[in-house]
C-alpha cells in the first residue's frame, strides 16, 4: 500500500532532476572560460612565423590557440577536421616537419618555423598525391570527415615503416619492420572511421605501398 503522505518517485524523476542539476552547475563555469569581464586581462598574444603548404604564413594568434584552429580560423584551410578536439579521433592529424600530430593537442606558438602539411598540401584535384588517388580507387573515403587525417596519417606511416621507426607489434628492433598489414593496422589505430572503411584504407596504403617499392 503506497503512503499517500509520500511523493511518488520514478526513474525517470531522478535522470531529469539530475540533468537538470547538471546543467544549472556547469552554465557559470562555462560563461568565465568564454568571456572576459570587466578587470580581466586581455590573453595574451604571440607573433609566430610557419611554412604551411610550401608558403611562409605569419600569424598574431592567441597563445592558447591551437595548431588545429590556427589552420582552420586563421588562415581558412578547413580541409583539417576537428573531431573530438581530445586527440582520440585522429580527424585533425597534419604532417609537422614531416611527422604526423594530432593538431588539436598542440599550440601553434609551438611550431615557430616549423613546416606544416595539411591535406591541402599533399595534391590538389588536377594532380592527387597517390594516396588520394588510392582511396578514390578503394573507396576508403566513405563519408569523408575522417578522410584528411586518415590520408595525412597514412602517408606518414610509410615512411615512418621506411625509416626504420618500429611500432608496438614490431617483432624484430634490430631490423626494419616490415611494411605488413599487422604494422599499418596498429600505426593507424589512432585515425577513428565511423563508416568502417578500415578494409579499405589498408588496401589503399597497400597499393601506395607496392607501387613504391
Amino acid at each position: 500500500m503506497k503512503d499517500s503522505g509520500s511523493p511518488e518517485i520514478s526513474r525517470r524523476g531522478i535522470l531529469a532532476g539530475g540533468a537538470a542539476a547538471v546543467a544549472v552547475t556547469r552554465v557559470p563555469a562555462v560563461e568565465a572560460q568564454t568571456s572576459l569581464r570587466p578587470g580581466d586581462k586581455a590573453p595574451a598574444m604571440a607573433k609566430i612565423t610557419m611554412t604551411v603548404n610550401g608558403k611562409r604564413r605569419d600569424l598574431n594568434v592567441d597563445t592558447r590557440t591551437t595548431l588545429l584552429d590556427a589552420l582552420r580560423e586563421h588562415l581558412h584551410l578547413t580541409g583539417t577536421k576537428k573531431g573530438c578536439d581530445h586527440g582520440q579521433c585522429g580527424a585533425c592529424t597534419v604532417m609537422v616537419d614531416g611527422k604526423r600530430i594530432n593538431s588539436c593537442l598542440s599550440l601553434a606558438v609551438m611550431h615557430q618555423g616549423d613546416k606544416v602539411t595539411t591535406i591541402e598540401g599533399l595534391g590538389t584535384p588536377d594532380k592527387l598525391h597517390p594516396m588520394q588517388a588510392a582511396f578514390i580507387k578503394h573507396d576508403g573515403y566513405q563519408c569523408g570527415y575522417c578522410t584528411p587525417g586518415q590520408i595525412c596519417s597514412a602517408v606518414a606511416v610509410l615512411e615512418e615503416i621506411r625509416a626504420g621507426v618500429p611500432s608496438h607489434v614490431t617483432g624484430d628492433l634490430t631490423t626494419k619492420a616490415p611494411i605488413s598489414n599487422a604494422e599499418m593496422r596498429e600505426r593507424m589505430s589512432g585515425n577513428i572511421c565511423r563508416c568502417g572503411a578500415y578494409s579499405n584504407i589498408l588496401e589503399a596504403m597497400t597499393d601506395v605501398a607496392e607501387t613504391r617499392a
